[in-house]
């Protein structure tokens, strides 16, 4: 595990450091349990020598050539294909993760840098027409400055890097506080990209930490501009807060209870497909996932017997295992969390059509139905490998199942005919939707994010030009202004 002990330190300023704290942070493999590495915590500061490397060093990097920076983005790009096994056993190791996921993850990485490095050349400026005569407006597209990044333990290769490639190609440095149970997927190895790749010391630092060391010391510090954070709505709420009263901006993908509909005229084969890997890739543990499953009543009989047959042939266990679908999830207490949420909800009424074991942290995958009006799992998101399926009469009555929740991420639509989704889609309260797919989808040349409660704010294409950077007005008196005193 020599991999995990290089990478597992503080990255600050350049330097990889350990952290001054006096307690550490343990990672390791969710599946086996084997202990991948400690590392000692950063304190408030660490913190504050973080934030001020990079605001030394944003300085040059905003200045300097943006074909420079995107050289540098280029080399990245050019590692991480020819380390792709090794960031896909760091993931299998580190996460859980099966190979097939995250081999997922690492295209899906790429692709966002292959768009950071197109958009290191697109901020410039224009020329607007003026009011007054002899005058020239121009308005400048500027780097915002320092942007900390707050990442999440599901899929935090490529969120991290969503936000850190083209932060960089933009002009900004970038602080990294990752998730506990990723500190080296989510943190240290895309420090070390970024360092081999020859970009400047202190514009990227990866913080490992904890709220309970350092408070909001990351969030109120007074040199980030904006916060970007990947998580739950709880916590969510909690940085929007807290950044607001000091003035940040902030990006929040926040968490979700997607719903895959499918109609009548569905291909039913396709749909059931698509519904088990919307709801199980990564053992559901994805706020885009599919927990919610609801079929048309004329089709339900169908459905149900042929997703539950699909769902019950899913293989879980050693995520090594190239047949492996479900993995473990991230932690003991996790796994326990669900197999108490499927124990409740069979005793409160649900029936359970398939029901796994729990095996260590490995929690097999389990599809309830006949939830009891009252049943709180419909609203709430269920991190892990249970589908709720439930049926609806008609259009509209599955447009009012979809937004009776509080969360509005992702979703899907099955139909025959791609118009009628189209038209069911524009329904839906939601960040994004698709038909005749996953719910669990990320492109990036196409803004994403959330609604109500699933976030804030947009990333990648042009809205993460929109989300990085900031606007400055300059105008030029070419002759002589009448004023009126």
């Amino acid at each position: 595990m020599s991999f995990f002990h290089e990478l597992a330190h503080q990255y600050i300023d350049g330097e990889w450091r350990t952290g001054s704290g006096s307690w550490d942070i343990i990672d390791f493999n969710p599946y086996n349990g084997e202990k991948l590495a400690a590392i000692t915590v950063a304190t408030a500061l660490e913190v504050d020598q973080a934030y001020r490397a990079a605001e030394r060093a944003q300085q040059e990097w905003a200045a300097a050539n943006p074909y420079e920076r995107r050289a540098v983005l280029e080399r990245a790009l050019r590692i991480v294909g020819e380390r792709t096994e090794e960031i896909v056993e760091a993931i299998i190791d580190e996460l859980g993760g099966t190979r097939l996921r995250a081999a997922y993850e690492v295209r899906s990485a790429t692709e966002v840098l292959r768009e950071a490095i197109r958009q290191s050349l697109r901020p410039t400026g224009r020329l607007l027409p003026a009011v007054s005569d002899g005058r020239e407006n121009r308005l400048y597209r500027l780097p915002v400055g320092v942007i900390g990044v707050i990442s999440a333990f599901n899929f935090p290769f490529l969120v991290t890097m969503k936000s850190v490639a083209p932060a960089l190609g933009l002009g900004n440095a970038v602080v990294v506080k990752p998730h506990q149970s990723a500190p080296v997927v989510g943190g240290g190895l895309i420090a070390k990209i970024f360092e081999d790749a020859g970009l400047p010391a202190g514009l990227l630092n990866v913080l490992i930490t904890d709220s309970a060391e350092i408070g909001d010391a990351f969030i109120e510090h007074p040199v980030p501009k904006v916060i970007s954070f990947s998580g739950s709505d709880r916590v969510g709420r909690h940085i929007a807060g807290t950044a607001a009263g000091h003035l940040k901006r902030t990006v929040l993908e926040l968490s979700g209870n997607s719903a895959l509909v499918v109609l009548e005229d569905a291909d039913i084969d396709y749909a059931v497909r698509a519904a088990v890997f919307s709801r199980f890739l990564y053992q559901g543990q994805i706020s885009m996932a599919a927990s919610r499953i609801l079929v048309d009543r004329a089709v339900a009989e169908e459905f149900t017997a042929r997703f539950t047959a699909a769902v019950a042939a899913l293989k879980s266990g050693d995520p090594r295992d190239p047949e492996t679908r479900i993995g473990p999830v991230v932690d003991a207490l996790t796994a326990d969390a669900l197999t108490a949420l499927v124990d409740r909800a069979v005793a409160g009424g649900a029936t359970a059509l398939v029901r796994g074991r729990t095996r260590g942290n490995v929690v097999e995958p389990t599809v309830l139905t006949d939830l009891p009006e009252n049943s709180p799992l419909p609203g709430q998101e269920i991190l892990g490998p249970v589908a709720l399926l439930m049926t609806f009469d008609g259009e509209d009555d599955a447009v009012r199942i979809v937004n009776d929740s509080p969360y509005g991420l992702s979703g899907a639509v099955h139909t025959g005919d791609a118009e009628r989704g189209v038209r069911f889609a524009q329904r839906i309260v939601s960040g994004m939707f698709h038909v005749n797919d996953s719910t669990v989808q990320d492109d990036p040349l196409v803004a994403f994010g959330g609604e109500k409660t699933s976030g804030m704010g947009r990333l990648n294409g042009e809205a993460v030009v929109e989300a990085f950077t900031t606007l400055k007005w300059l105008s030029i008196q070419h002759g002589r202004a009448v004023f009126p005193f």
